[in-house]
Parts: structure tokens; C-alpha cells; sequence
């Protein structure tokens, strides 16, 4: 287990994105630098990267951590009962971006290595993350070029792999008390080490470095379409289910809040402006309602046929 390699890959990934996004946007991210000293429940370091109220993110965030505790929390060892009360070492990026204009789709990306430190074993050590689309107004041309670089991204590591985790992803970002896709979906996959350190490691790469290549594309293409007071009060209604989803079954979110990580950095996948209504549903026919027929629905993206 190199922590060194891990880490420094990690810091490389969060820089070279939060630098695209930036020139992308035309303003700077802030950055607040972190650290917790030994001795505590949670100890280690992280750099936040943050932009609000910019030209193209109305809210985003890039965040690395390198964290170690003294007890696996609950929602880390929900498929490893074993590891339960294990201490853990953990370290990766996560970032959400929440643009201003209601036609370029939120993204959400994640990669993370996690080491279970048990007093009497080997240590256990897995791979998890992956990147999801969120549109409000659906375009097909968007959500193939999406799952095609996800599908790139796992090529060389086992042709099974992206469709294993797409499906993985489709059922994951789920919000059941809805019955409803967050999104149009893209890769996911945790508590993943089958191809062994090095080569599950490499994997997990490729699917960060594919990030800017699988998001950017998009975001230059919608950025500059019109919209009014309409598509900005759909982008509100449907942030909600974004926050519905974070706060009740996002495995990230709960892990640092239970194991007492920095509130501010978690929860800054929140978006800025949301509003929830009872019992709403757009009208058929609609460009609102298309997302619902023809988007929050399992497709193969990759797959899809434009011509």
C-alpha cells in the first residue's frame, strides 16, 4: 500500500480540476487548508476548493482529504460487518458542481482508496467512486458523450466493468421514496480491490482522469443557452430531490458525518438555491416533463444511436 503515490495523485487530480474549472468559469476557487492533530477521534489534513456566485458555477466544490480514525463508522462497514469497530485510514477527492444556468446539468465525481486497519489482520484495503450526470433539461448528445468517456475510462481494466457499473450507478443514485433516478446516472462502484492493489488503483485513476474530459465538453456547450424565470424555478424544485438524496443515502456524506468530519466540507455538495412544492408535476408535453419521460429512466447511453 503506497500512501505517498496515493496521496500525491490525489493532490495532482483535485489541482488540475479545480485549474480547468476555474479557467472555464473566468473566476478563481477559494481554498481553505486543514488539519485535525492526532489524538482525537479523527485525525489528518485536507484542502477544500470552493467557488460561489461565479460566471458558470453558481456553487462548486473540489475536496481532498486524507483522514485516519480510530473505528470504522457504521456506514463503511455495512457490506464488511467483520471490519466493524476496525480503525481506518481513507483519503480521495469528491467534488460537485452546481452551475447557475438550468441547462448545463449538475455533475457529481468522486475516487477514494479506504484501508481497514483490524488489530489482529492484514490490512483490508478497496477503491469506490465514480461521476453521475444530474440535467434538468435532457439532451441526449450530452448523455451519451458522458457515458461513452465513462465506458473509455473502464475499457482497458475489463469489458465487463462498465456495465457492471453503470447498472451499479442506475441503482445507487436511486431515490426510492420517490421511485426515481436523481439523474441520468454515468459509473459507481465501492468496496472494489478484485484486480489487486496496483491494477484496482490504476482504474480508479483512469476513472479521474476522466472527469474534465467527460464533463467539460458539456458544460462549454450549454453554457450560453437562454433561460428564464422558468427553467430556474425547475432547476429549484429539482435540486431538491439533489439535497433529498445526499442527506438520507449518499454512503459519503453519512461516513463524514459519523465520523465527525468537517461539516463544511461535507456538506458542500449542497446547492445554493432549492425549493421544494407539494405535489407538483410539469405539464405533458412539456420540456419539463421530458426529462421525466425521457431521461429519469434506465438507457443505454453509451449505446444510444443519434444519427
Amino acid at each position: 500500500m503506497d500512501i505517498a503515490a496515493a496521496r500525491a495523485y490525489f493532490l495532482g487530480l483535485q489541482e488540475r480540476i479545480v485549474s480547468a474549472a476555474a479557467a472555464l468559469d473566468g473566476q478563481p476557487f477559494l481554498t481553505d487548508a486543514w488539519s485535525r492533530p492526532p489524538g482525537g477521534k479523527l485525525e489528518g489534513d485536507g484542502i477544500t476548493r470552493l467557488i460561489e456566485n461565479g460566471n458558470l458555477l453558481e456553487r462548486g466544490g473540489c475536496n481532498f482529504s486524507h483522514v485516519k480514525g480510530t473505528a470504522l463508522p457504521p456506514s463503511a462497514t455495512q457490506h464488511r460487518p467483520q471490519l466493524a469497530g476496525a480503525a481506518f485510514e481513507a483519503m480521495g477527492v469528491s467534488l460537485v458542481f452546481h452551475p447557475r444556468n438550468p441547462y448545463v446539468p449538475t455533475v457529481h465525481m468522486n475516487v477514494r482508496m479506504f484501508a481497514a486497519l483490524p488489530k489482529d489482520a492484514e490490512p483490508v484495503i478497496w477503491f469506490g467512486g465514480g461521476m453521475d450526470l444530474t440535467p434538468y433539461y435532457g439532451f441526449e448528445e450530452d448523455a451519451v458523450h458522458f457515458h461513452r468517456v465513462c465506458r473509455e475510462s473502464l475499457a482497458p481494466f475489463g469489458k465487463e466493468l462498465h456495465g457492471r457499473f453503470k447498472h451499479w450507478c442506475d441503482d445507487y443514485f436511486f431515490l426510492k421514496h420517490r421511485n426515481e433516478p436523481r439523474g441520468v446516472g454515468g459509473i459507481f462502484f465501492d468496496d472494489f480491490n478484485e484486480l489487486g492493489f496496483d491494477r484496482s488503483f490504476e482504474m480508479t485513476q483512469s476513472v479521474g482522469d476522466a472527469f474534465l474530459k467527460a464533463y467539460l465538453p458539456i458544460a462549454e456547450r450549454r453554457r450560453d443557452t437562454p433561460y428564464g424565470e422558468r427553467e430556474r424555478e425547475f432547476q429549484a424544485y429539482r435540486r431538491g430531490r439533489y439535497v433529498e438524496f445526499n442527506l438520507v443515502f449518499d454512503r459519503g456524506t453519512l461516513f463524514g458525518l459519523q465520523s465527525g468530519g468537517r461539516t463544511e466540507a461535507i456538506l458542500m455538495s449542497m446547492p445554493p438555491v432549492v425549493n421544494w412544492r407539494y405535489q407538483w408535476a410539469p405539464e405533458p408535453g412539456t420540456p419539463e416533463a421530458r426529462l421525466y419521460t425521457d431521461f429519469l429512466r434506465p438507457r443505454d447511453w453509451a449505446h444510444e444511436n443519434l444519427a
